[in-house]
C-alpha cells in the first residue's frame, strides 16, 4: 500500500509538471516585440526607469532619457581635471595622425583633400556626445574609402563629373547613415554579422592588397590609371603607362618614386621603434605628419613640382559648408545610392564595433552595440549633411588614442577642434605636399589590415570558415569589392543552409550513476533502454528545410532497430521520444511531419512522446491541435519522467 501511495505521489507530480509545460504562457505577438524593441533602445533599460516610478517629474523622466541617448551627459558630471589633461595629449597626437591620413584617404575615395579633413571634424564630435566607446577614434578609413572609390565610380565618373560624383558621395553618406540608425533603433545588428569574422579577415586583407596597389599611380607618378579595382587591371594599367611613356619618349621621372618610398621607409622606422619602446609611442603617430611638412619644403624649396613631382595644389580651408541641397534624393541614381549605403553601413559598423569591442575588453567594460550603432549612424547623417563622406572607427588611429593614454571620448572632441584649425590656418601651406606622401602615408598604414595569424587561427579550427575568409580575399583580389563580399556572404549561407538543412539528430542514452541523457555516439557508456528510443533535435528550427529530413531519420532508425537482429532480442520499438529542449521555433512544414511522423509511427504500433517544447512550439502545436492528436499524457517536462511513463505504460502492456 505504501509503494502505491508513493508511485500515486510520484504520478501525480508528473502530471502536474506535464501540465506546466502545456499551460506556458503564450509568446508575445511581433508588434509587440518590434515596440518592446524601439522602446528599450530609445529609453533606459525599457521603461523601468523612466515611467515605473510615480515620484519622478517629467524633467527626472526625460533626464533619464536623454543619459541614455547622450552617454556624455553621465560621465561628464564626475570629469577630472587630470583625465582632462591626458585627453588633450592623446587628442593632439591624433589629430597629428589624423590629418595626414584623412587627406591621403580622400584621395583614395576620389574626392578632393578638404573633404577627407571635413570628415575628421563633425562626426568625431557627434560620436563624442552619443557614442559609448572611450578609446574609438572617429575619422574616414582606408576600406569605406576604396569601397566608394570602387562602387560610386560605377555610377558617376569622378573625372567627367567630378561635381555630380562628390553629390553622389554625399548622398551614400546620407543612406548609411540612414541603415545605421534603423540597425540600431530595430536592433538589426545580426544583419552586420552575416558577414562573419572569417570572413571580414580575408576581406580586410583582400582590400588592403587593392588599396596598396592603387598607390602605386601616386607612387610612381602615373597620370592615366585604371578605375578597376582588382589586380589584373591594376598591374596592367602599370605597365601600360609606363609602357606607354617609354615608347612615346617620354622620360619616366622617378622623384615621386624616392621621395614616396623614403619616407614610407621614414614611417615604417618610427613604427618599430614605437613598438620596441613604449616610451616613443607618439613617434609613429607624428612621423605621418612630420613626413607631409618635410616633404613640402622639398618640394617647395627645390621647385621640384618644375621637374615632375606631382603635388596636391589647392586645398580650400574653413569650416564644413552645408551640403544638405547637394544630396541626391531623387533621380536615377536613388536605388543605386541606398544600395551601396548599405553595404557601406554594414562594412563600417562591422569595422567599428570589432575595434571598439577590442579595445573595451583591455579597459574591462561593456561595449552597447546598439547604441554604437546609433551614434554611428547619427554622425553620417549629419556628416552627409556637412560636406562629409562615410566614417567610422580606424584601427590604427584608435591604437594611437589608447597608447596615447585617452580616458574618454573627450579626446574625439580635441581631434576634431585641432582638425578644423588647421582647415582654417594651415591648408594654404599644403599646396606643396607630394601626392607621394599620401601614398607612403596610406601604405603605411595597410599591414594593419592584413593578420595572417588570424587566418592560419581559422583554418586550423574550421575548415569552412577559411573558405569564406581566402573566398572574400580572392573575390576582392580578382574581381570586385562587391563580388568578394557576396562571394563570403554566399560561402557563409551556405555553411548555415548545409547545418540547417542536415541538423543534428541524436539517439540519447542515461549515463550510469546519473539522471542525464547524453548523445550514445559521444558517451558510449550511455545506457540505452530497450523497447524505447529517446532522440534530440540539435536544431533551434524544425521548419521546411529540415523537416522531413528529420522525419526520415527517425523513421530509419525505427525500422533499422526492429530490422536489426541486434537490437529485436532487445524488444521492439514501443515508443520514440523526441527531446524538444534545444528546438526554439517551429513553422508549418515542421508541424506536418511531427503530424506524419506521428501517423506512420502510430502504423507500426509505436507511441510519440515531447519532452520540454518551448513555449513558442508548444504554443504553435496546441493551435494546430497536435497535442490533441498525441494526447496530452504524451507532453513531458524532463527525459527521464518521459522514459519512466514509457515504461509504465509498456509494463501495463504487458
Amino acid at each position: 500500500m505504501r509503494e502505491q501511495a508513493v508511485f500515486h505521489l510520484e504520478e501525480h507530480g508528473q502530471t502536474e509538471r506535464s501540465q506546466w509545460v502545456l499551460d506556458s504562457p503564450n509568446p508575445p505577438p511581433l508588434w509587440e516585440k518590434i515596440f518592446t524593441s524601439v522602446k528599450e533602445t530609445i529609453l533606459p533599460h525599457g521603461n523601468k526607469f523612466c515611467f515605473s516610478s510615480k515620484r519622478k517629474t517629467f524633467r527626472g523622466r526625460a533626464f533619464s532619457c536623454f543619459q541614455n541617448l547622450f552617454p556624455i551627459i553621465t560621465w561628464l558630471r564626475d570629469y577630472k581635471a587630470s583625465e582632462f589633461k591626458d585627453d588633450l595629449l592623446a587628442g593632439l597626437t591624433l589629430a597629428s595622425l589624423s590629418i595626414p591620413q584623412s587627406i591621403g584617404y580622400a584621395t583614395l575615395a576620389k574626392v578632393a583633400p578638404e573633404y577627407g579633413l571635413y570628415t575628421s571634424v563633425i562626426p568625431p564630435l557627434i560620436y563624442a556626445v552619443m557614442g559609448s566607446s572611450r578609446e574609438i577614434a572617429i575619422g574616414p578609413v582606408a576600406v569605406v574609402s576604396m569601397l566608394l572609390s570602387s562602387l560610386v565610380p560605377k555610377v558617376e565618373d569622378p573625372v567627367a563629373n567630378a561635381h555630380a560624383y562628390r553629390n553622389l558621395v554625399f548622398t551614400v553618406t546620407f543612406f548609411t547613415g540612414i541603415f545605421q540608425t534603423a540597425f540600431g533603433v530595430f536592433r538589426l545588428g545580426f544583419l552586420v554579422d552575416f558577414l562573419s569574422h572569417a570572413a571580414l579577415v580575408g576581406f580586410m586583407a583582400g582590400a588592403a592588397v587593392i588599396i596598396g596597389l592603387q598607390q602605386l599611380k601616386g607612387l610612381l607618378g602615373i597620370s592615366h590609371f585604371t578605375s578597376k579595382t582588382d589586380v589584373i587591371s591594376v598591374l596592367a594599367s602599370v605597365y601600360k603607362s609606363l609602357h606607354h611613356q617609354i615608347a612615346s619618349g617620354e622620360k619616366w621621372n622617378p622623384l615621386n618614386f624616392v621621395l614616396g618610398c623614403s619616407f614610407l621607409i621614414f614611417i615604417l622606422i618610427t613604427r618599430f621603434i614605437g613598438r620596441r619602446n613604449r616610451k616613443f609611442f607618439w613617434l609613429p603617430a607624428v612621423a605621418p605628419l612630420l613626413s607631409v611638412i618635410l616633404s613640402t619644403l622639398i618640394v617647395y624649396m627645390s621647385r621640384a613640382d618644375k621637374h615632375g613631382v606631382n603635388i596636391i595644389k589647392h586645398v580650400k580651408g574653413g569650416l564644413n559648408p552645408s551640403s544638405l541641397h547637394q544630396l541626391q534624393l531623387h533621380g536615377p541614381h536613388v536605388g543605386q545610392a541606398a544600395k551601396i549605403g548599405l553595404i557601406c553601413a554594414v562594412i563600417a559598423l562591422t569595422e567599428a564595433i570589432a575595434v571598439g569591442r577590442s579595445f573595451a575588453s583591455i579597459k574591462g567594460y561593456h561595449l552597447d552595440g546598439n547604441k554604437e550603432m546609433l551614434s554611428m549612424g547619427f554622425m553620417n547623417i549629419a556628416g552627409s549633411l556637412t560636406s562629409c563622406y562615410v566614417a567610422t572607427g580606424s584601427f590604427s588611429r584608435t591604437a594611437v588614442n589608447f597608447s596615447a593614454g585617452c580616458q574618454t571620448a573627450v579626446s574625439n572632441i580635441v581631434m576634431a577642434v585641432t582638425v578644423f584649425l588647421s582647415l582654417e590656418l594651415f591648408t594654404r601651406l599644403l599646396y606643396y605636399t607630394p601626392v607621394a606622401i599620401l601614398a607612403s602615408i596610406i601604405l603605411s598604414a595597410l599591414p594593419g589590415l592584413i593578420d595572417l595569424s588570424e587566418a592560419c587561427y581559422i583554418w586550423k579550427v574550421d575548415k569552412l570558415d577559411f573558405l569564406a575568409c581566402i573566398g572574400a580575399f580572392l573575390g576582392v583580389l580578382f574581381a570586385t569589392v562587391e563580388i568578394g563580399l557576396l562571394v563570403a556572404v554566399i560561402i557563409s549561407f551556405a555553411k548555415i543552409l548545409i547545418q540547417s538543412i542536415r541538423p543534428g539528430i541524436e539517439v540519447l542514452g542515461r549515463v550510469p550513476r546519473t539522471e542525464a541523457f547524453c548523445d550514445v555516439t559521444q558517451y558510449p557508456m550511455a545506457i540505452s533502454t530497450p523497447g524505447i528510443t529517446v532522440i534530440r533535435i540539435s536544431s533551434g528550427s524544425l521548419c521546411f528545410a529540415n523537416a522531413n529530413f528529420v522525419r526520415e531519420r527517425i523513421l530509419k532508425w525505427v525500422s533499422q532497430d526492429e530490422d536489426d537482429p541486434k537490437e529485436a532480442t532487445k524488444g521492439r520499438v514501443q515508443a520514440v521520444i523526441l527531446d524538444m529542449t534545444n528546438l526554439m521555433n517551429v513553422d508549418t512544414s515542421g508541424i506536418l511531419a511531427l503530424e506524419e511522423l506521428h501517423k506512420r509511427l502510430l502504423s507500426r504500433g509505436v507511441e510519440l512522446a515531447m519532452v520540454n517544447p518551448r513555449w513558442l512550439v508548444i504554443h504553435k502545436l496546441k493551435l494546430a491541435h497536435f497535442v490533441d492528436k498525441i494526447g496530452k499524457e504524451w507532453v513531458f517536462l524532463t527525459v527521464g519522467e518521459a522514459v519512466d511513463a514509457c515504461l509504465s505504460a509498456k509494463i501495463a502492456r504487458a
